[in-house]
């Protein structure tokens, strides 16, 4: 009953260790940002361009953000 346990408990470790390794290590684009990029490689590659984003409204301060 131990032995697998213990084989369950490393099998269990071992998935999420291979789950949390997964990602990208940069920070995250806005829509924005990857809608600019899109565009970019778009016409990098000589590829219909997608429509211009639109600039994004300038965030507001929320009383909650500081504990964030």
């Amino acid at each position: 009953m131990t032995r697998s346990r213990i084989l369950v408990t490393l099998a269990l470790l071992a998935a999420v260790v291979t789950v949390t390794a997964c990602g990208r290590k940069t920070g995250l684009d806005t829509p924005y940002e990857a809608a600019e990029q899109a565009r970019k490689d778009a016409e990098k590659a000589k590829q219909p361009v997608p429509p211009e984003p639109e600039k994004p409204v300038k965030d507001r301060k929320f009383i909650l953000d500081p504990l964030l």
